[in-house]
């Protein structure tokens, strides 16, 4: 039986990882499968479970969580959690194919703990934070408290960067893309 590696992803907000990992995932010579995250909050709009989210309730999620189900997980706020189920990890593992992680960079530290050898950790950076500040501003989602909040946690999420097995500084999208393509081949070959 064939089993995947699994690829973990991890920045803070604003340095490109989804738009990052949106792209690679579509290299179909990588066998990339995106690992679905479970969740407290209810589905919005269009959501469905199992596609979306693995929805669940708080009492349910802090039962995986005793029986120690999780790869990673974050209450992100009171009674709002998010995590990584070990299940989902073995499922597409099991197939052969290999599963790509958008976690927290805590998260992602703690599932390269867990894997070890089995999992390759990669942490994406701006190339500074005061271009992570001008691109969060330019989304124009957030409020200038909302955004430096953010950025404040973004220079405490960059003290993780060194426990990753590899940093991709995103100055320029494509690049970044054609690095982060590089370590999963080389990782995955």
């Amino acid at each position: 039986m064939a089993t995947g590696k699994l690829i973990v992803i991890s920045a803070p907000s604003g340095s490109g990882k989804s738009s990052i990992i949106k792209e690679v995932i579509k290299d179909k010579q990588l066998h990339l499968e995106f690992s679905i995250s479970a969740t407290t909050r209810p589905p919005r709009a269009g959501e469905l479970n199992g596609r979306d989210y693995y929805f669940m309730s708080v009492d349910d999620f802090k039962k995986k969580i005793s029986n120690h189900e999780f790869a990673e997980y974050q209450e992100v706020y009171p009674g709002r959690f998010y995590g990584t189920l070990k299940s989902e990890i073995q499922r597409i593992m099991a197939d052969g194919d290999n599963v790509i992680l958008d976690v927290d960079v805590q998260g992602g530290v703690n599932v390269k703990n867990m894997y070890g050898d089995r999992a390759v950790s990669i942490f994406i950076k701006a190339p500074s934070v005061e271009v992570l500040r001008q691109r969060l501003h330019g989304r124009g989602t957030d409020s200038d408290e909302e955004i430096e909040k953010r950025v404040s946690k973004a220079e405490y999420e960059l003290t993780f960067a060194h426990k990753f097995d590899h940093i991709v500084v995103n100055d320029s999208l494509p690049d970044a893309i054609g690095n982060v393509r590089r370590v999963i081949q080389d990782f995955i070959a």
